[in-house]
């Protein structure tokens, strides 16, 4: 597998950005450049990847293309289509986002978003921007979330088969998945479940940890790896066994000091792995 973060870490050029990914252990990057900026600007980033060695794993768009708003439905679609696009140009391994909320808040938790009308909406959208962008290098994919489909890996796999596109495959975010105290106390089971249906379509995979609260309800909450739970090198050495070149991404962090540090505490949990 091959270790990433989604930080870009401060830095000058695009040569002392891909210097920094490789001085801090990274093998894969998030590409830090979108599809609005300039191409002077794309192809610097790109070519510095390139010459360092990193794979990109991931663009990313982290817009609503659900929204209940039709002009800013249709603007973050577009966007979608161009970040698909870039995604293709630059080789990535996959383009991502999240299905989309019905509310407000762009990834918000509403119960509309389990709605029949929901499920039609997501299937029609990603067929749209597929077919749309019309790539051959790359992968449009969904990132899990806890409040929004897919939210697990029967729902992913439903998924799959429902879209019928072969450009749609799969972002893995496990801790995402865990939803639920079930998955939180059988979190082999979750893996496990995940490489057996979904395998191959896995494109790339998210990093963090999850610690459950003792206060009442039950509290779930993501954390950084090795401030909870979950069978960190478990997880890794599952999707590693699918794909030796397949990329963990770091994120969420807040500082350019944490990812540096939490990122030394992954490379000595995956020693001999990454």
């Amino acid at each position: 597998m091959r270790l990433g973060t989604s930080a870009p870490l401060q830095h000058a050029s695009p040569e002392e950005w891909a210097e920094k990914q490789i001085a801090l252990g990274c093998r894969t990057v998030v590409f830090p450049v979108q599809s609005n900026e300039p191409e002077k600007k794309i192809l610097a980033y790109k070519e510095a990847a390139d010459a360092a060695g990193l794979s990109i794993a991931e663009v990313g768009i982290w817009r609503n293309a659900l929204s209940p708003d039709a002009a800013e439905r249709k603007q973050n679609r577009d966007y979608c289509i161009e970040q698909l696009r870039l995604a293709d140009y630059l080789g990535a391994r996959c383009c991502v986002n999240v299905a989309g909320a019905f509310g407000p808040r762009w990834d918000g938790p509403y119960r509309e978003n389990y709605s029949g009308q929901a499920r039609r909406e997501t299937i029609q959208m990603v067929r749209e921007i597929i077919d749309a962008a019309d790539v051959r290098q790359t992968y449009f994919t969904l990132e899990p979330m806890p409040w929004m489909i897919p939210t697990g890996p029967e729902d992913y796999k439903q998924l799959l088969e429902e879209v019928e596109r072969d450009r749609f495959a799969v972002h893995l975010d496990i801790i995402n998945m865990t939803s639920s105290i079930e998955r939180y106390f059988h979190p082999e089971e979750l893996v496990d479940r995940c490489a057996e249906l979904l395998g191959a379509h896995i494109k790339s995979c998210h990093i963090k940890d999850v610690h459950l609260s003792g206060a009442y309800t039950a509290q779930l909450m993501e954390c950084a790896p090795g401030q909870g739970e979950f069978p960190i090198r478990y997880y890794v050495e599952k999707m590693h066994a699918l794909d030796p070149d397949m990329p963990m991404i770091l994120e969420h962090l807040e500082t350019d000091e944490e990812y540096i540090s939490y990122m030394g505490y992954l490379k000595e949990v995956l020693y001999g792995l990454y």
